[in-house]
Parts: structure tokens; sequence; C-alpha cells
């Protein structure tokens, strides 16, 4: 069963490209991983709620968007040797993956406040 990790961000708007550029370069590792697809999605429709809503989620200001994305893994085993990959690679300067290096590929928004999890699809309709 395939396997899906979420990540919600909140980036300037002036960033948008900057973002672009950023997942164009780093997303290609996950895929390298086993990931099946990389989605990024820029908020279009992103409405504001009285309880919470995404913009609440992430401490968004006023002059930042709001990402949704997301990685198909093909199941939670290869999702997990992807993750421990990258993670390994991250703690070990000499061999990192300059997608992943901070000054060559900066993140255009603050990391702090994405939120992201892993999930077990329940119900997959459609193709």
């Amino acid at each position: 069963m395939s396997y899906i990790d979420g990540f919600v961000i909140a980036v300037p708007t002036a960033n948008k490209q900057k973002f672009i550029d950023h997942a164009n370069n780093a997303d290609s590792m996950f895929v390298e991983m086993g990931a099946l697809k990389v989605v990024e999605c820029w908020g279009d429709d992103v409405s504001e709620g009285s309880t919470t809503d995404f913009r609440k989620a992430v401490k968004a200001n006023e002059d930042e968007s709001i990402v949704f994305s997301w990685i198909e893994w093909p199941d939670k085993a290869t999702r997990d040797a992807g993750m421990a990959k990258l993670e390994a690679a991250m703690e070990d300067p000499d061999n990192a993956d300059p997608r992943m290096d901070p000054v060559k590929n900066p993140m255009p928004f603050d990391g702090k406040r994405m939120i992201f999890g892993g999930f077990e699809p329940v119900v997959t309709l459609g193709k």
C-alpha cells in the first residue's frame, strides 16, 4: 500500500520563484530514493477559518502564501529507507548531496513553521 508524506509551509509570496527553483532542485532526491511522485502546490484559494485553517497552522504572515505538498511513496518501507538515507547524508557534510546544502540551495521559507507528517491512505478513489 502506498504511503504519503504531507507538508504545509508558509512561504513569502515574493519568494515564489525561489521556492519553485528550490523544489525543482531538491525534490528529485526523493524520486531517486524511491518516491513515485512529489507534488508542490502554491495556495490559490486558501480561506481563513474562524477556529483554525492552513494559515493559522503555520503562523503565516500577510505577505506569505501557503504551500501544500506531498510525496507519494510505493510503501512505508521505501519511505523509511529513503528518509534514513537522506538523514544520514545530511549528518555527514563530506557526503551531503549539494541539493540539500543550505548554502547552495537555501530554503526560501522558515522551516521551523513547516508542519509535516506521514500518512497511510485509507480511501483512494480515481487514478
